[in-house]
């Protein structure tokens, strides 16, 4: 006996209130199979392809998120080698600060231990960082500032030497039994030893000048000026900038001179001063001549 392998649909159909006909409609049953297979195939196609789609955009998030990293990563490198650069450049000036204010440098400080808690460097650390390098750079140009002026200032011995004659009123050293008032310090030593700047500054006179011979007068700025009499030999121009410890000349006897010395002179402004105010005293300062 054969199976009916067909499937029935009835559609009832009235066509009138007293007449009604019953129309009958077959689908065989491979149809709906097929019919099934291919909606399962298109809806595994759209799903797979659903699925395909998603997964591209997420792997292009995926992508987009690791370029963005990847310029973060880069810019807190730039950041952090900008610093790094600041930080090495900060470290030179405070040694070179160091140096020129006499404080000495532990080189070895580097190979003491060190250690803490590993903290994420971030913007905000970074910008920390960089604000105290701000504030180091800042505090590092007043030191600069201040030790600028402070070469400035005489405060070496321009000749090694004995002390004769100093500051104040003394006696004629040509004769006579008068006093007079002398306006420096003498330092005696043997002709055409070295005479150095105490100072930074520029030379404003050099040559020759009643009473003091052959002089160098060096102008340290804010009106502070220091001279030099009695030179056998001058070795600076005038306008020409000198540093502290350079040679400015010779010690000599020209000029209104007993015998061969410097006549070292500081002047504030218009008013004469005590050099011995400004001369360091200790092993290496001169004695007093006898």
């Amino acid at each position: 006996m054969n199976t009916d392998e067909r499937l029935y649909a009835f559609i009832v159909s009235r066509t009138t209130r007293s007449r009604s006909y019953v129309r009958r409609f077959s689908i065989h049953k491979r149809w709906v199979k097929a019919s099934a297979f291919a909606a399962a195939a298109l809806f595994c196609a759209a799903a797979y392809g659903i699925y395909g789609m998603t997964q591209q955009v997420a792997h292009l998030r995926i992508e987009e998120e690791n370029n963005r990293l990847r310029l973060e990563n880069e810019r807190q490198r730039e950041k952090l080698q900008n610093l790094e650069n600041r930080v090495d450049a900060i470290e030179t000036d405070a040694r070179r600060l160091s140096e020129q204010s006499g404080v000495s440098h532990d080189e070895g400080a580097g190979a003491h231990g060190a250690g803490g808690p590993a903290l994420k460097l971030d913007d905000a650390a970074i910008a920390a960082i960089e604000e105290r390098a701000e504030r180091l750079e800042s505090d590092l140009q007043v030191c600069a500032a201040v030790l600028r002026e402070r070469e400035r200032i005489p405060s070496i011995w321009p000749v090694e030497g004995g002390l004769s004659d100093g500051f104040g009123v003394r006696s004629n050293p040509f004769g006579g039994g008068s006093s007079e008032f002398h306006p420096g310090q003498d330092i005696t030593a043997p002709s055409g030893t070295p005479v150095v700047a105490p100072a930074d500054g520029t030379v404003a006179q050099a040559g020759w000048q009643n009473g003091y011979g052959q002089t160098v007068v060096i102008d340290h700025g804010n009106g502070l000026t220091t001279r030099y009499g009695h030179l056998s030999k001058i070795e600076v121009a005038v306008g020409q900038e000198i540093k502290r410890g350079e040679e400015l000349g010779q010690v000599g006897s020209t000029g209104r001179s007993t015998g061969p010395h410097l006549h070292y002179e500081i002047k504030i402004g218009d008013v004469t001063v005590n050099p011995l105010d400004y001369l360091p005293a200790g092993e290496n300062s001169p004695a007093p001549t006898q």
